[in-house]
């Protein structure tokens, strides 16, 4: 419509950001320059590594047999628990697994015989191609004794245990007020169960993982991950090396949606099969290993009650969730976090019950937690409407939460019901007839429908380096990822802004541990804590050019204080009288100054204060 612009537009001046641009990396990517974590071919002597796998849930390994695969062409190792290079720690052991957060599992395959989910990694095949080293992983026997294993929380011999604490930081409980006496109590009540399957991340690019030894203790490894900081500190508790012996690279990422946020076993198996053949190694994982090697969003049900009253108040939520988890750890997607918050409620009470089975532990999976979470809370809002004769907008508008129910603080900000308002109009909401099955497209039913959707703020630590040119380009650099989602071109707008260039004079390098060091790419954080670094560095190189101008007897600007200049395009210039002032260039030349860089710039992912998530619609 012609008037959306107006509604959304939150930047009345906007310049490069806000505008259209052409992806910075797209044409990298469509004439196949873009060099993804597999693609590393020409290093010196590089072999390929193909996983042998479980195909039994749990047991013992209790041999092998290499004699046909040792005998094939070009193949340089066949690595087991019995003669793979030791890790310096692993997170089998507890008192080390506290030195690699980002290692998403209290278990390490191959250190031992045990077998504990299918799909697990139990032999490592390192030829010369992949085709001989696919050949020969197939023609290897691995024999293992198998125990009967628990495949689901539904088992009936699962035991659902209550968790002190789901990923280390949620209670297992959490309660607010009496929500039980509250439900009894209600004139209305709801119950509903909502199931969900297993599922699995997939993106388009597999799990990837090159490692080079350069030297004994030097380590550059390229690999699919959402974080190569974090992927760097695991790598090196793991080998027993320092941060500054491990360089992690990842220019481009074909999708990760939470699944290369972690290290999973291949990634830390490739440099210990690097290190055993004296040779690079690329391991990649086969489509049906992705299945089985980096994660899952955990099979799970929900059950939801929900108090009210006849006119559709609140007065009670009840949530339990049952899912699986793996052998080791107390995981659990945090869907009750979204239920709790979402509308205002006197009286709240989350429960999460977990089994334990014999899969690798569940991960990150797009919105983790939310997203089951919104469901349920959606479709018991709907439920509440329909039961009451009452129109599904005005039921979340007659449980509007003004305050954070879980706490009692304002929001910092909270524009839920002009959204609610907006999209009626422009979805036409009001002329909808609100009975089911009633509208109809020719043979096609039609359905009208709305639901509220949220996701948290995470605010982070980022740094950024900024190096401006005297001939007009600049060099912005940040240890960041790009999933794919626009990172390189929403920090080249940021940074043109910022600098006063066009887009084409900037260069922006992530994706590299010798860059300056900041968080993971994933929930949401990479554009918000990227940005706010390169602003904040770019003001530092300005602070550093206006001084030296107002050093400069040559400059207009001599004798200025730094607070009474201002830059705008580029140019430093008096606030009080704009006539007064020069481009940087000329300030630069005339100091002799080829560059000036600001060092690597610490800024958090906000530039306003914390806040909560905030609710809007989809």
């Amino acid at each position: 419509m012609d008037t959306e612009p107006q509604f959304f537009d939150t930047n009345a001046t906007p310049g490069v950001v806000g505008q259209p641009l052409n992806r910075v990396d797209g044409w990298a990517k469509v004439t196949g320059q873009a060099k993804y974590s597999a693609e590393y071919n020409r290093l010196p002597g590089l072999v390929h590594a193909v996983l042998k796998t479980s195909d039994v849930a749990k047991g013992r390994v209790t041999g092998f047999d290499t004699s046909l695969a040792q005998k094939q062409p070009g193949v340089l190792a066949i690595l087991t628990h019995q003669n793979l290079p030791k890790l310096a720690k692993t997170p089998n052991n507890p008192d080390d697994r506290r030195s690699f957060a980002s290692s998403p599992m209290s278990f390490f395959p191959m250190e031992s015989d045990q077998v504990h989910y299918a799909g697990q990694p139990v032999a490592i095949v390192v030829a010369d191609t992949l085709e001989h080293a696919q050949y020969a992983a197939a023609l290897l026997k691995v024999t293992i004794a198998p125990e009967a294993p628990m495949a689901s929380y539904q088992n009936p011999k699962a035991e659902l245990y209550v968790p002190k604490t789901i990923r280390g930081y949620q209670p297992g409980v959490t309660k607010r007020g009496d929500a039980q006496a509250a439900f009894a109590s209600a004139p209305v009540q709801l119950t509903a169960t909502y199931s969900h399957a297993t599922t699995h991340h997939n993106p388009m690019e597999p799990g990837a993982t090159t490692a080079h030894w350069e030297a004994a203790d030097r380590l550059t490894v390229y690999d699919t991950t959402q974080g190569v900081s974090e992927t760097q500190k695991t790598l090196a508790a793991m080998l027993g090396l320092s941060t500054e012996q491990v360089r992690v690279v990842n220019k481009f990422l074909g999708g990760g949606f939470g699944c290369k946020a972690w290290v999973w076993p291949h990634v830390v198996l490739a440099p210990l099969a690097a290190k055993a053949v004296g040779r690079p190694v690329k391991l990649v994982l086969t489509r049906q290993q992705q299945f089985t090697g980096m994660g899952l969003r955990e099979e799970q049900e929900q059950t939801l009650r929900v108090g009210a009253t006849k006119e559709g108040k609140l007065l009670a939520l009840v949530h339990e969730k049952r899912s699986t988890t793996s052998p080791w750890e107390d995981w659990a997607e945090t869907n009750g976090r979204i239920i709790n918050m979402l509308y205002q409620c006197p009286a709240f009470e989350g429960t999460y019950r977990l089994g334990r089975a014999n899969i690798m532990t569940p991960t990150s999976t797009r919105a983790p937690g939310d997203m089951p979470g919104s469901f349920a809370i959606e479709c018991a809002m709907d439920d509440l409407a329909y039961q009451l004769g009452l129109d599904p907008i005005q039921v979340r508008l007659l449980n509007y939460a003004e305050k954070d129910p879980t706490n009692g603080h304002p929001w910092s900000s909270k524009s839920l019901k002009e959204c609610y308002q907006r999209g009626a109009e422009l979805f036409g909401w009001s002329q909808r007839n609100p009975k089911n099955g009633q509208t109809r497209n020719g043979k096609y039913l039609v359905g009208y429908g709305m639901a509220t959707a949220s996701y948290p703020v995470h605010s982070s630590q980022g740094n950024a380096r900024v190096r401006l040119y005297a001939d007009g380009r600049a060099v912005v650099q940040a240890g960041a990822t790009d999933l794919g989602t626009g990172t390189y071109t929403i920090i080249t707008q940021v940074a043109a802004d910022a600098l006063g260039l066009p887009p084409e004079k900037i260069r922006f390098e992530l994706g590299d541990t010798v860059l300056p060091t900041t968080q993971w790419s994933g929930g949401s954080t990479a554009a918000g804590r990227v940005s706010s670094s390169v602003y904040l560095a770019a003001q530092e190189v300005w602070q550093k050019l206006i001084k030296v101008a107002a050093m400069d007897k040559r400059s207009p600007l001599y004798g200025a204080k730094p607070a009474d200049v201002a830059v705008e395009q580029g140019r430093l210039q008096l606030k009080a009288d704009p006539s007064k002032g020069e481009a940087f260039g000329e300030v630069m030349k005339r100091a002799n100054l080829s560059d000036v860089k600001a060092a690597p710039w610490a800024a958090t992912g906000q530039a306003t204060k914390p806040h909560r998530p905030q609710p809007t619609p989809t």
